[in-house]
């Protein structure tokens, strides 16, 4: 008993000092000490950045925030992602249970009648007075494998990291959701301005048509500036069926995403904050690390492939085991339950050490190792795209911004030639062609306005979402 108890003592600690495999490090990253931007009024300070920000103080729109809403509870892809969440969470649970011995009870009798000729035969009936034995056997037993070499424990490490993993893919999902549906939700905003847009240079239009008209039964202007005028009001009015189609298929999208069948979008009448007051706040490119879910994924894959590399060369080493029993064995069924002389026990220790098997299991050592390695590379990919994200977002930002200043600035020129043209024409000063003219590049401009408008919102919600945005 005292060697078994060595023995044991021996295993027990080995078993707490040795582990194989190499612990996870943080791979050398490309990442330099700030964004790449121009002029853009952005704070890169390694603190709280737009990204840390709840979604709803930065789409503070009631409406668009219904939307949000209701495509976090009902859209179909987060509801596969929290599915996968359950699945990982069922798989760490049952890795952590791999350190608990196997149990079982057991009871059982057997009745073994022996032949007359054999030797079991003969012996029974000089000794025990009959070929028929009987054995009557109820105890428990167990058999618990040493963790040497540190395969459960990287076993279980590795399904740590997948159940995070698997919870950082679902925030991804949820980031990604919140900026289609604000993206979506911009854009049903254009299409309706834009729409406003093309009904009241229609009624321009339509002014302009019915002047020019007058003029032609005076005899003051041609056919041809009718017609040019008609021209001019059916192209307005080309536009107007055509938002129209834009917007029912845009509303049709909005509500498959949140999860519902095709109707009506509700939405604000005045434009809400798109983002917090203030400048942007950035951070720096390593923030992304720690922020942004797709990265914290793939990262998390690099930490599991680790760690299912260290559980397949641990296979290589020889597999130790410890077993007991103990219960109550009789021969006959009134002597079992005599104490303690119907008591058994038994104790034993093992190890099996694979030796033809040794090829198939360093060839699935060197596949640990290339899916270790890829899982590198595409954490890097991952890092990488993330921060050009960031960066080109910051520039559509800036520069947008420039756009609009500019625009608005040419919207305004072109009123204004709209109504001097508008006087001049009834001062006999101007001709046809340049009224329509006028209200041609008005139109246009107008409509490009409202074009980069969405343009610069689009940029905000890209660069909140590329930031690690829209989980919170």
């Amino acid at each position: 008993m005292t060697s078994y108890r060595l023995l044991i003592g021996v295993l027990l600690l080995l078993a707490s000092a040795c582990r194989v495999g190499q612990n996870y490090t943080r791979p050398a990253l490309p990442l330099s000490a700030q964004y790449r931007t121009a002029s853009a009024p952005v704070t890169t300070t390694d603190s709280t950045t737009l990204g840390d920000a709840t979604w709803r103080n930065v789409f503070r729109d009631p409406a668009l925030q219904q939307l949000i809403d209701s495509a976090l509870v009902h859209n179909l892809d987060l509801q596969v992602a929290l599915r996968n969440l359950e699945s990982a969470d069922q798989q760490l649970r049952q890795a952590r249970h791999a350190y608990v011995p196997t149990v079982a009870l057991q009871a059982g009798a057997t009745s073994n009648t022996a032949s007359r000729n054999s030797l079991n035969g003969i012996s029974s009936e000089q000794f025990v007075g009959t070929r028929t034995v009987k054995d009557f056997t109820a105890g428990l037993s167990a058999s618990w494998e040493l963790d040497v070499w540190g395969r459960l424990r990287r076993l279980q490490e590795a399904a740590r990291a997948n159940y995070l993993q698997t919870d950082e893919a679902r925030k991804a999902v949820q980031t990604q959701l919140v900026s289609q549906v604000a993206q979506g939700y911009y854009e049903l905003l254009r299409l309706d301005a834009q729409l406003t847009i093309a009904h009241r240079n229609e009624a321009l239009n339509d002014s302009t048509l019915r002047l020019i008209r007058l003029q032609w039964n005076a005899g003051l202007v041609t056919t041809l500036a009718v017609q040019q005028a008609e021209v001019q009001r059916q192209t307005a009015a080309l536009l107007v069926p055509q938002l129209e189609q834009g917007i029912m298929e845009q509303e049709n999208a909005l509500r498959v995403l949140t999860g519902q069948e095709p109707a009506v979008v509700a939405r604000a009448t005045t434009d809400a904050p798109l983002q917090p007051d203030g400048p942007l706040a950035v951070g720096v490119p390593v923030n992304l690390l720690s922020r942004r879910p797709d990265v914290r994924s793939r990262e998390l894959a690099l930490v599991a492939a680790n760690a299912r590399t260290g559980a397949a060369r641990a296979n290589l080493y020889p597999a130790l085991t410890l077993t007991a029993g103990t219960g109550l064995n009789a021969f006959q069924l009134s002597n079992w339950l005599t104490l303690p002389g119907g008591v058994f026990t038994n104790i034993g220790a093992g190890a099996v050490q694979p030796l033809l098997q040794q090829r198939q299991l360093r060839t699935q050592l060197e596949l640990t190792r290339l899916d270790q390695e890829r899982a590198a590379l595409e954490f890097r990919q991952a890092v990488l795209s993330a921060a050009g994200e960031v960066s080109t977002a910051l520039v559509r930002v800036e520069k947008t911004q420039q756009q609009v200043v500019i625009a608005t600035a040419r919207v305004d020129t072109l009123n204004q030639a709209i109504r001097d043209a508008n006087l001049l024409y009834r001062s006999n000063l101007a001709n046809y062609l340049e009224v329509l003219t006028a209200q041609s590049n008005a139109l246009q401009s107008q409509l490009a306005l409202v074009d980069i408008r969405r343009q610069q919102s689009g940029a905000l919600v890209e660069l909140y979402r590329s930031l690690g945005g829209g989980w919170r």
